[in-house]
């Protein structure tokens, strides 16, 4: 009971943490005027850029140091962190959904990421990835507490790592394309396709790699 509600007040600072950085975007889109991140992204501002990028890396280490002060090792540390990211991302989008009616379905592209290229992709893609994030962070909380230590064996880590390189060439397959780059191209950049095949192959390893850990644990 102890660990369970450990986890709840991860989930809980999670959910706060979403709140705070979704009325931040929504400031963002009310001060430039965005109301379509493919039709209405607003000029290039080299200092706006480097604080949006400053912020993203803050909100890491955040999540990071949230899940560091929660668990006890490093197994459980990494588990509390992956559930609190997965959390906090969900709720992101469920707070924009309540405060502008955004995303009106999750096929919508948004602007991801920025570190260390701009990320584009449907708002389904990193809702499924922070599922599978908080399923593992789970379950790596549990199996420290049930005294397991997962291992990975040499194609398990070959298969997460694959898996997560390859969801990372999906989102970014765009800014990769015109690369080298100005920062104020890659400002200016509009999404393609998605290339959900790519991505879904890419999700598919790295949840079959947790699944074998977690099964062989």
């Amino acid at each position: 009971m102890k660990l369970t509600k450990k986890i709840i007040w991860v989930a809980i600072f999670a959910i706060a943490m979403a709140f705070l950085e979704a009325a931040v975007v929504v400031y963002l889109r009310r001060l430039y005027g965005i109301s379509d991140l493919i039709l209405t992204v607003p000029p290039f501002d080299t200092q706006i850029t480097r604080i949006e990028l400053g912020r993203e890396l803050a909100t890491l280490v955040m999540l990071l140091s949230f899940g560091w002060v929660a668990g006890q090792k490093l197994q459980s540390r990494l588990g509390f962190t992956l559930v609190a990211f997965g959390v906090w991302d969900f709720f992101y989008y469920l707070w924009l959904k309540v405060f502008i009616a955004w995303p009106s379905t999750l096929l919508d592209p948004d602007l991801l990421f920025l570190i260390p290229l701009p990320w584009w992709g449907p708002v389904i893609a990193p809702i499924l990835i922070s599922l599978l994030m908080v399923i593992s962070g789970i379950l790596a909380v549990f199996r420290e507490d049930q005294g397991y230590f997962i291992r990975f064996w040499i194609f398990e880590a070959i298969a997460l790592l694959v898996g997560i390189l390859v969801m990372l060439y999906a989102f970014m397959q765009d800014a990769l394309f015109i690369l080298p780059a100005s920062p104020s191209l890659l400002s200016q950049l509009k999404p393609s396709q998605f290339n959900w095949a790519v991505f879904l192959a890419g999700l598919f390893l790295s949840g079959f790699a947790v699944w074998r850990v977690t099964k062989r644990t």
